[in-house]
């Protein structure tokens, strides 16, 4: 029997919305935390230097004291500090192109920083590195024992393939006046990337998944967005819409954010309307309309049906 190939780590946003990502691996962990203990020794070997070469004498039961209080007290605010105030970078992963996040892809805060520090004294300084190594390769996310506790990822940020080129979104083809009006600043930068992921990587998924993920995403933006979509837009083209419309605020931002007039939207005009001529009296009196026969309730019920607009994209069942 076959045996199954593992699903691509996943995480989900708060706003429900699930996103692939590549967990760093042993390879590029160990270089990172062997470059932050340089950093941490090289500081207490300078600290020591100093001493000495400033012919200060401590007592020798002081010199112990100093030694067991700060020497921890460094290597844990090293990682604390950095991983706190640098969003969950410290130097060494900063140069491999890491990152910590929490479980739900978030930064870091204290609390997270300090368990991961306190937990890396059993992973690395009593286990000489083996508990490190055996949970990383074992985990699925490639989490050590202080990232399980913690409920942390430490995530690659950067490889060896360059940043990805920027990707500009057409309006879609007859929807140019929509597009103009569509109000997008109430779309938030959560929503246009999982937006913007989708769109790029929509023509790799099968048909069913790529519908019913668009429908997903669209469902929330229709019902918030104004105006709503055209009757007969389909989710993924609604999608298109509110990409090409988010870009276009951005670079209207851009432009005055550097100091240049904002030109003024283009949005359509409608026709102007025609006096129509006077009617012709008639000579007599008008007849009585007819009344036209009421339709039976079936098709009454579907032309209401029929007269519904067709914005609202239902959810997948």
């Amino acid at each position: 029997m076959a045996r199954p190939e593992p699903e691509p780590p996943r995480m989900v946003t708060p706003e429900a919305v699930a996103l692939d990502f590549r967990t760093a691996n042993v390879g590029s962990r160990l270089p990172a935390y062997a470059l932050d203990m340089l950093i941490v020794v090289a500081v207490l070997v300078a600290v020591v230097l100093m001493v000495l070469l400033s012919g200060t004498t401590l007592p020798r039961t002081l010199a112990i004291t100093f030694a067991v209080i700060l020497i921890p007290a460094w290597y844990l605010g090293y990682f604390i500090a950095f991983e706190t105030l640098w969003r969950g970078r410290t130097l060494g992963k900063a140069a491999f192109g890491l990152r910590v996040v929490t479980r739900e892809g978030g930064p870091i805060r204290f609390r997270h920083a300090a368990v991961r520090a306190l937990v890396g004294l059993v992973d690395f300084s009593f286990s000489g590195g083996f508990l490190a190594v055996a949970f990383i390769v074992m985990t699925r996310d490639n989490q050590r024992l202080g990232d399980i506790v913690a409920g942390t990822l430490v995530l690659r940020e950067r490889s060896a393939l360059g940043p990805p080129a920027p990707v500009s979104f057409p309006v879609p083809l007859g929807l140019e006046s929509y597009t103009a009006t569509l109000d997008v600043s109430g779309l938030t930068s959560e929503e246009y990337q999982a937006l913007r992921s989708f769109l790029v990587r929509a023509k790799g998924l099968r048909p069913d998944p790529r519908a019913a993920l668009a429908r997903q995403l669209a469902n929330p933006l229709a019902a918030r967005l104004r105006p709503p979509p055209p009757a007969g837009v389909q989710p993924e083209t609604y999608l298109a819409c509110v990409a090409a419309a988010a870009q276009r605020r951005q670079r209207l931002a851009a432009t005055v954010t550097r100091g240049q007039p904002r030109p003024e939207p283009s949005f359509p005009q409608p026709p102007l309307s025609q006096p129509h001529p006077p009617a012709p009296i008639p000579a007599g009196p008008a007849p009585a309309p007819v009344p036209a026969p009421a339709p039976a309730p079936a098709q009454q019920a579907s032309a209401e049906t029929a007269e519904e607009p067709d914005g609202q994209f239902r959810p997948p069942d």
